[in-house]
């Protein structure tokens, strides 16, 4: 089997890469595939499914529809590969919401409980700062040492923290407004290549956000998280885990926590993962892997016609 000795982790991205019409191939040749979406509408009278399959576009960008509708692409992604290709993960992981989608893979959450978590979740990042001007922004080429320290000076009068350490090369900053553009200005005086600022909606992964991790709590505490065999790799800390009780817990501090990607994927490498598979659009995920460690494998699952390449190539 072209799988059988290799030791293989599901990877899952966040949100930004979205696109109307994600998923919408798979559903084609799958009908079954489309039931976890239309479950979700029912439940929460929402009309997500038109939402992701006409767009539009800037409605699509909101971040309490843009995070489902990554979910679900990615799960109908991941299910449309598995009913065809015999692979299980030794380890998933995700980045931000990728890692409640990670969570879908490896059986803690079920589909529906999960999409509904991350809806939720969406809504929260953004009610729970709507007072103070806010901002993120990604700094490319400086060493993450010098920026922490910058992060940690400006904080002293406006806040802002490292919310994603991405690759080696591109760290994202966010918290105020203020404190956003001075640490941009710092960062570049300190010999940043680059300092642009993203287009969101509240300072995810920041302090600010605080009072969604609290609503969060409330939440997943109406869920069941099952206990699995196949450790997720937490944001928050970079380690492995499979205690639900525990999986909740570091999904609430993820909120306002620093996405750590890099160590992530250098933990699962240094275990000896060399082929990683990532589903979800525009293969943003791979990029950052390969930036990370040119030596691993990536198989991307974006559209359908991938997973036709893949089972041309293992046929």
């Amino acid at each position: 089997m072209f799988f059988k000795n290799r030791k293989i982790a599901f990877v899952f991205p966040g949100q930004g890469a979205q696109y109307v019409g994600m998923g919408m191939d798979f559903v084609e040749n799958d009908e079954t595939l489309l039931q976890p979406l239309l479950d979700f509408d029912k439940n929460n009278s929402t009309n997500l499914y038109e939402i992701i399959k006409n767009g539009p576009a800037e409605t699509l960008k909101e971040t309490k529809w843009t995070q489902p509708a990554i979910m679900f692409h990615s799960i109908t992604a991941l299910n449309s590969m598995l009913k065809s290709i015999a692979v299980k993960p030794h380890y998933v992981a995700g980045h931000s919401l990728g890692e409640f989608t990670a969570l879908v893979a490896n059986g803690v959450l079920k589909a529906e409980d999960a999409l509904y978590l991350v809806h939720k979740r969406g809504q929260f990042m953004i009610k729970a700062n709507e007072d103070t001007p806010y901002a993120m922004a990604a700094i490319i080429g400086l060493d993450t040492q010098k920026l922490q320290s910058i992060c940690k000076k400006i904080s002293e009068q406006d806040l802002v923290v490292v919310a994603n350490y991405n690759t080696p090369e591109q760290t994202v900053i966010s918290g105020t407004a203020d404190g956003v553009a001075k640490a941009c200005q710092a960062a570049k005086e300190a010999g940043a290549k680059r300092a642009l600022p993203l287009p969101v909606g509240g300072a995810f992964h920041s302090p600010l956000i605080a009072r969604a991790s609290d609503w969060l709590i409330e939440e997943m505490n109406k869920i069941t998280f099952h206990k699995s065999a196949i450790p997720v790799i937490a944001n928050v800390d970079a380690q492995p885990y499979t205690d639900p009780e525990t999986i909740k817990h570091n999904l609430a501090k993820q909120v306002t926590s620093s996405v750590l990607w890099v160590d992530s994927i250098n933990y699962l490498t240094g275990l000896g993962v060399d082929l990683f598979f990532e589903f979800g659009p525009k293969k943003i995920i791979a990029g950052m892997i390969k930036k990370i460690d040119r030596n691993v494998e990536v198989i991307s699952i974006d559209k359908y016609e991938d997973l036709l390449t893949l089972k041309e190539s293992i046929s």
